[in-house]
């Protein structure tokens, strides 16, 4: 069981990402986040669930046809159990989410996040993907029943449409790791902030931040999801709350520490209970202790994270830096002739480990492509300048 998160899990997701198989790892990754999540709201899977899951998995049957399996079972099924309503919302969601992840199309626009809300619960709310026309308030056990004041529902899309207009223009290049993920994380608390939807705003903004730091070039920790989804909403009300009367300010601490095991691999304590305002004694955070930081070097920096050995991609970050180049203006920087060689030495290995990507991905072969360093690349290219 989960102590976390409730869920108890049928599945041995670190078996198939052990195996090393792509394919399989990819799709347990997939389910281990769609799965996890659901403890965001207090929802199980079914057994059911996770055995179609496996057969996904397990390339048996195709998440197309696992979808389609989880929604012919509810549909047949004629004897309900104490809780099924629940299960059959956490099943379809789950298997709606794996879907999400298993593909790498994204959009980073107002109607890409209500897009992606539409998508997870598509056959669950017959909202799905609709901004809510009401105010809300909701209870906080971490807040003492208090609550957050999210935005108004007549300024959703304006508001929605403001943050992400501030991130694509935000410059990265100057940020160390320090600075880059508290910026992440403040990013992120201020979309979920917005709570647009109805339900569901957490595993929505979830699934977006999972998209959105991959087409930044981050190799995102998908067990921190899994394990850690009712720490990560909790965190997302900690920092998001403010009661100047009771001398309570935002206190982002308890997401940046997530944000930190989520990206740069570290081990910081993340436990609920710490979060709670005005907590009884033992649920106080100690004063020491509260990050094992076993995943960090002598330095203070995180391994492996955002670095490379590969001397042929260090080369390209050199010459790439902060312009935008293309393949023909990299290959006279590298003082290069084999287009082949450089394609599978140099530029190729570069993206797929997430330090190159396109200036237009979705149309690999633009006549006007050109190529450019991730955050994640930006940083590495950072450190390598601060460093001569």
């Amino acid at each position: 069981m989960n102590e976390e998160n409730g869920n108890e899990l049928y599945i041995n997701f670190d078996e198939y990402i052990r195996q090393g198989e792509p394919a399989k790892r990819k799709r347990a990754d997939a389910w281990r986040v769609a799965i996890g999540l659901q403890a965001v709201d207090g929802l199980q899977t079914s057994a059911y669930l996770q055995e179609t899951a496996r057969r996904n998995i397990e390339g048996d049957i195709t998440i197309d046809e696992a979808k389609a399996l989880v929604n012919q079972y509810y549909i047949k099924k004629t004897a309900h159990d104490e809780g099924d309503t629940n299960k059959e919302e956490a099943d379809k969601v789950s298997t709606n989410i794996s879907k999400l992840l298993q593909t790498d199309s994204f959009t980073y626009s107002v109607a890409g996040f209500a897009a992606i809300h539409k998508a997870i619960f598509e056959g669950v709310f017959k909202y799905a993907g609709k901004f809510r026309d009401y105010d809300i308030t909701k209870k906080e056990w971490v807040l003492r029943g208090d609550t957050v004041l999210y935005a108004h529902w007549e300024d959703l899309s304006m508001t929605i449409q403001y943050d992400l207009d501030q991130e694509r223009q935000f410059n990265y290049k100057l940020l160390d790791r320090d600075k880059m993920v508290e910026h992440i994380a403040k990013f992120v608390s201020g979309l979920w902030q917005i709570h647009p939807f109805g339900e569901g705003n957490t595993r929505a903004t979830a699934i977006f931040t999972i998209k959105y730091l991959r087409s930044l070039g981050f190799d995102v920790n998908n067990d921190m999801f899994e394990q850690h989804s009712w720490y990560f909403r909790n965190a997302l009300v900690r920092a998001n709350y403010r009661n100047v009367a009771k001398g309570i300010e935002y206190e982002p601490l308890f997401l940046v520490r997530f944000f930190r095991n989520l990206l740069l691999g570290e081990d910081n304590a993340l436990k609920n209970r710490f979060m709670m305002i005005n907590p009884p004694e033992e649920c106080k955070m100690p004063e020491t202790g509260q990050a094992t930081d076993k995943n960090r070097t002598s330095t203070g920096q995180a391994q492996d994270k955002f670095y490379t050995e590969d001397e042929d991609i260090l080369r390209i970050l050199k010459v790439l830096g902060h312009q935008q180049m293309t393949i023909k203006g990299i290959m006279e920087g590298l003082n290069l002739k084999g287009r082949d060689n450089f394609l599978n030495l140099y530029l190729n290995p570069a993206i797929a480990e997430g330090f190159v990507s396109m200036l237009y991905p979705d149309k690999p072969r633009h006549p006007r492509q050109k190529y450019l360093l991730t955050a994640k690349g930006v940083m590495l290219y950072n450190e390598i300048v601060s460093n001569q």
